[in-house]
């Protein structure tokens, strides 16, 4: 009698896993966790950060200055430039221009470490400041930056009803110390064709 052959479960490696990829650093994701779209040229993008709900607005005077100070020394970071902001009570906007998308990542990673650290110091407080990863839109055409920069410029407006650009918490003269001057064409030039579209900075 010849001896009969046993089906043997056997580990299975790589393919699509139930929990696998960056994991949300809350309860639920606030933004996609699926891989983001890889560039090697230079590149605007609008990044959002949203803070958890135990952080005290990010307007308020102190807090918004240690933000200054972060914004100033992360602003040529890894690649990545700062050219506009606008800080809101519980999120930040930044459009920035990254030389790639690893220079994105390590752009943000540093300044993400840099604000959470600013930020725990002055609230003496420990653990986590944001409420999941950052979340990035490349900016590809002349259309996209123009809405994206009149988006961050007059966020205020959305959330607080003020008129215009939002001079206080935002890109403004005299924050020429915090952001840097644009170096991709569409940030340059660009988005300064698309009339009318765009708040002028």
């Amino acid at each position: 009698m010849s001896p009969k052959q046993l089906n043997l479960k056997l580990p299975q490696h790589g393919g699509k896993r139930r929990g696998a990829g960056r994991k949300p650093k809350g309860p639920r994701a606030l933004v996609s966790h699926a891989q983001r779209p890889k560039f090697d040229k230079p590149l605007p993008a609008h990044v959002t950060l949203k803070v958890r709900r135990d952080i005290p607005s990010l307007r308020a005077s102190r807090r918004f200055l240690v933000i200054r100070r972060s914004f100033a020394a992360s602003r040529r970071l890894h690649g990545m430039r700062l050219i506009h902001f606008n800080v809101l009570g519980d999120h930040l906007h930044l459009i920035v221009e990254a030389e790639s998308s690893e220079a994105l990542s390590r752009g943000m990673q540093g300044l993400n470490v840099r604000l959470a650290h600013a930020l725990n110091v002055l609230l003496e407080r420990r653990g986590t400041v944001f409420a999941d990863h950052y979340h990035a839109h490349l900016l590809r055409t002349p259309t996209e930056v123009a809405r994206a920069i009149r988006y961050v410029l007059a966020n205020a407006e959305r959330h607080y009803g003020d008129r215009g650009p939002d001079d206080f918490c935002s890109t403004a003269p005299g924050m020429e110390a915090i952001v840097v001057p644009a170096t991709t064409w569409l940030l340059r030039v660009g988005w300064r064709r698309i009339g009318g579209t765009a708040i002028d900075v």
